[in-house]
């Protein structure tokens, strides 16, 4: 009989190279940690650990990697990746503080501890939105409103924070349904806060439906800011927001207008969720925030959270059709900008600032370590304590995983820093993620263990089946190309994230 192994046997040991082959030495220059990725077939991208970038031409790297530079027919190009700190002339970097300086600016957003907590002041809703994340009950049932002592115990543990400025953030259901809790709820603060010399910043999510004059007075005396919702258009927006007189739109649009013309047109701001239909109408829905005075809009997909799974015919789409849907979108943004408007897409917005600032942002989903706890912290309408608001919305379909606690039984040390917070740990940093930690655009994406549970069941998750990889690492190789296309667009993108418009 044939041994299938006799080939592999009959091979020679190979031998490795002489040690002058790996004696770096010998070299003039040295290399320094940075990552790269092919950004189209003209194009590769370097970036280093602090985010600085470079954009060559395709065999650039291999040049780099292989020490095939050379300082005089390579002037520009050399002096270039000695200035990003990709090569080094000697061993360590004579500007090796620099670099750490500037690494410690990225992560400073980790200084101060958790900023934002959610309260979940009830779940009583009068809209039936077909992607509503959470069970949301009638109006009528206040036995889903967050009791007082619950917003009294969730206070005192907001203000153990260590950060000197706080948000506290209500939601729902439908916020505004449970009203004199908010009023509670934001005097309290405000006395504590006073007293532990905090500054404290107050944001209500609402549909607006419900909003009243008498509630527009209160925040304008407490400087609460309004984040509402709008969809595009009212045939879309009717169609995602559904209430009984099919009138969404036509009372978030009066009770946009109504609250600006109260509080001021920058504290009131909208937030879309796009569904197969608005797929279909990129333009259409740019040009209704245009419309309405909007000057940003933040496009994002559908949570894969709760009860927005379970309408598949409504909410669910491949990556790639989101994908298709942002560019036009993107691109009629673009269009609006290049005519001498200023307009800005969000998302975008946050992903510039970490390609050309050296400054970290607030966006939790793109924080590294990640912003659950971290950065938010979840007090439920019961009661319980999740480390974010997509944890709270897996329990509603009865999975607690991600349930620090309890406001009745566990202390700030428990929740904060106890066993859970630490396990999860293990997965909140992309820089030790299988996947994320050789990937060039790491310093630009971040870290999110609940999507990678709800949307691969691991906290770790899988990089090449991850939607949330998929559509981050798009959208970040679409904006460099964008900027590397037209100088134009980089100039654009500037004003976006410094406001000078």
């Amino acid at each position: 009989m044939n041994n299938p192994l006799k080939p592999a046997l009959d091979k020679k040991t190979r031998k490795f190279k002489e040690y002058n082959s790996y004696n770096l030495q010998s070299n003039n220059y040295y290399l320094l940690p940075f990552r790269f990725i092919r950004l189209d077939e003209q194009n590769e991208l370097l970036v280093n650990e602090v985010g600085d970038f470079l954009i060559v031409s395709s065999g650039t790297v291999e040049r780099i990697v292989n020490k095939k530079l050379d300082k005089i027919s390579d002037e520009e190009l050399y002096a270039d990746l000695i200035a990003a700190f990709f090569i080094s002339e000697t061993p360590i970097p004579a500007l090796l503080d620099v670099i750490s300086t500037r690494y410690r600016t990225k992560k400073s957003f980790l200084d101060h501890f958790t900023a934002l907590h959610i309260f979940v002041i009830s779940l009583r809703c009068e809209h039936t939105c077909h992607y509503c994340q959470v069970s949301r009950v009638s109006e009528n049932k206040k036995a889903f409103d967050m009791q007082r002592h619950h917003i009294d115990k969730g206070i005192d543990l907001m203000m153990k924070s260590p950060n000197p400025h706080i948000t506290m953030e209500f939601q729902g259901g439908e916020a505004l349904l449970a009203f004199e809790n908010i009023t509670y709820a934001v005097i309290q603060a405000k006395e504590k806060a006073m007293l532990l010399n905090k500054k404290i910043s107050f944001v209500i999510c609402t549909n607006l439906a419900v909003i009243t004059d008498e509630m527009l007075k209160f925040c304008k005396e407490h400087e609460i800011l309004i984040s509402s919702s709008l969809d595009g258009p009212s045939f879309i927006h009717n169609k995602n927001r559904h209430r009984n007189g099919n009138n969404s739109y036509e009372l978030a649009v009066k009770g946009i207008e109504e609250s600006r013309q109260v509080l001021g047109f920058d504290r009131v701001s909208a937030l879309l969720t796009t569904t197969n239909l608005s797929l279909l109408y990129p333009h259409e829905i740019v040009d209704e925030y245009y419309k309405l005075g909007f000057r940003n809009i933040f496009l994002r997909p559908i949570s894969p959270y709760g009860f927005a799974n379970y309408n598949e015919r409504k909410n669910h789409y491949k990556t790639s059709e989101f994908l298709d849907f942002y560019k036009k979108a993107l691109d009629k943004i673009i269009e609006l900008n290049l005519r001498g408007e200023f307009f800005r897409e969000d998302y975008a917005a946050i992903i510039l600032r970490k390609i050309l600032t050296p400054f970290p942002v607030g966006y939790v989903d793109l924080q590294s370590p990640a912003g659950m706890i971290n950065s938010v912290i979840v007090f439920n309408y019961d009661g319980k304590v999740y480390a974010t608001d997509e944890a709270r919305m897996l329990a509603e379909t009865k999975d607690y995983t991600f349930e620090l606690g309890s406001l009745d039984t566990h202390s700030y040390e428990e929740l904060f820093y106890g066993d859970k917070a630490r396990f999860f740990s293990d997965a909140w940093t992309n820089e030790s993620l299988p996947g994320c930690s050789e990937c060039a655009l790491q310093s630009y994406c971040g870290a999110d263990p609940v999507f990678n549970y709800a949307t691969q069941g691991t906290f770790i998750g899988h990089r090449p089946t991850s939607s949330f990889c998929e559509r981050n690492m798009a959208i970040i190789k679409h904006l460099f190309l964008l900027m590397e296309k037209d100088a134009r667009i980089k100039t654009i993108f500037r004003t976006w994230i410094t406001g000078n418009n």
